[in-house]
């Protein structure tokens, strides 16, 4: 795996709302993330689907960007 990127689990996802929340492995913290940060062309995640991603400060909450399924 690639430095800086963290490994988790999609809690929750609304492809409608465009967002939804990643679990990192070893958290119990739920962390937001955007449909727009999502790579590659399907722009849509399942619930309990592992994906890297880097974890970043957005406004005053951590945020997952760059997701990788």
């Amino acid at each position: 795996m690639e430095s800086g990127r963290s490994v988790g689990f999609v809690q929750s996802f609304d492809r409608h709302a465009g967002y939804g929340f990643v679990v990192p492995v070893g958290s119990e913290e739920p962390v937001y993330f955007r449909a727009e940060d999502i790579e590659g062309g399907a722009r849509s995640l399942s619930e309990g689907q592992q994906v890297t991603f880097v974890l970043v400060l957005g406004d005053g909450r951590f945020e997952a960007k760059e997701l990788r399924p």
